[in-house]
């Protein structure tokens, strides 16, 4: 039997990819989640997931956190990227960042099927025509995605308050956490990216092209 986790902040999707995999798959087996926190925590519970099928815009997730989180903590767990970017550099990006497929949501079920087939089977999937549009990623990417790779959530978050520009009082206000824990992140933030200011952990970010994590629905 296989079983599928689908990580997406959208229900309706989410029902109606379902409805689409079990037409194709037999048996069947899907845990869903709506955000990087439940993605986590679903990963945690089900040790035994053939494939993640990931958005990459859920709330705390960001742009490419989400999936360079989930690889980090989840390495032998396939996945697969289900988005409505299709632009080449996010498919290279999303490819080089480890993800075994990016399948765009325009797809048709039978595309989706195939292509989860293929990811099963051990290959790697995007969309026909787009293989010789994907670039490969630089050494200066690779280590900034791994030095990313380190942040928490919670430090992720943070990362991208001080983008904003708001003061450690701002930010402590803004996550319900107190001053001190805002600076203990912020110490924890410059060492894990090797950077020495706000405005350096910034711009190593913004090199990665990641953006502020959505916020969590109440």
């Amino acid at each position: 039997m296989a079983k599928f986790l689908i990580a997406d902040d959208h229900p309706l999707f989410r029902e109606a990819l379902a409805g689409s995999l079990a037409q194709h798959f037999s048996p069947l087996e899907l845990v869903q989640s709506s955000s990087l926190e439940s993605t986590l925590a679903a990963l945690e519970e089900h040790d035994d997931l053939d494939l993640v099928l990931l958005d990459l815009h859920m709330p705390g997730s960001g742009d490419l956190y989400g999936l360079i989180r989930v690889r980090e903590d989840y390495p032998v767990v396939p996945v697969a990227v289900i988005s409505g970017s299709e632009s080449a550099d996010i498919v290279s990006k999303v490819m080089g960042f480890g993800a075994l497929g990016f399948i765009p949501k325009s797809s048709s079920s039978e595309t989706i099927a195939s292509a989860i087939e293929a990811i099963l089977a051990g290959d790697r999937w995007v969309p026909s025509g787009m293989q010789d549009k994907l670039k490969q990623l630089n050494d200066e990417d690779r280590d900034l995605a791994a030095k990313v790779a380190t942040l928490t959530p919670q430090q992720y978050k943070v990362l991208f308050l001080l983008h904003d520009g708001l003061l450690n009082k701002q930010i402590a206000y803004e996550l319900g956490i107190t001053e001190a824990t805002v600076k203990a992140h912020v110490t924890a933030i410059f060492r894990k990216l090797d950077v020495y200011s706000r405005i350096q952990a910034v711009l190593l970010a913004e090199k990665l092209q990641l953006e502020p994590p959505a916020a969590q629905a109440p």
